[in-house]
């Protein structure tokens, strides 16, 4: 999975850089691929260098809830009125 994200990341810088260096006449033609290497990137890469970096990671980890807030700033957790007070 690393090689062919990293292979449509090439190609797609490739295909931009070629676009910026045709001629003024070619503009059709050279905004075509620029426009194909963007959404190499953002529509093929991104999505699957997401996927393959989130795999096994919990999503409510990276979320901002009252909990998280309270973790980070090493306070505890408060509890609602409708939970009980966990008994050890």
């Amino acid at each position: 999975m690393k090689y062919l994200i990293t292979t449509i990341v090439l190609i797609s810088i490739g295909l931009i850089i070629y676009g910026f260096n045709l001629e003024e006449g070619q503009a059709d033609t050279a905004n075509k691929f620029i426009g194909s290497g963007t959404l190499g990137l953002f529509l093929l890469a991104m999505p699957l260098f997401l996927i393959k970096e989130s795999k096994g990671k919990k999503f409510n980890d990276y979320m901002l809830t009252d909990e998280n807030v309270r973790k980070m700033q090493g306070k505890k957790p408060r509890n609602t009125d409708n939970q009980d007070t966990p008994t050890n």
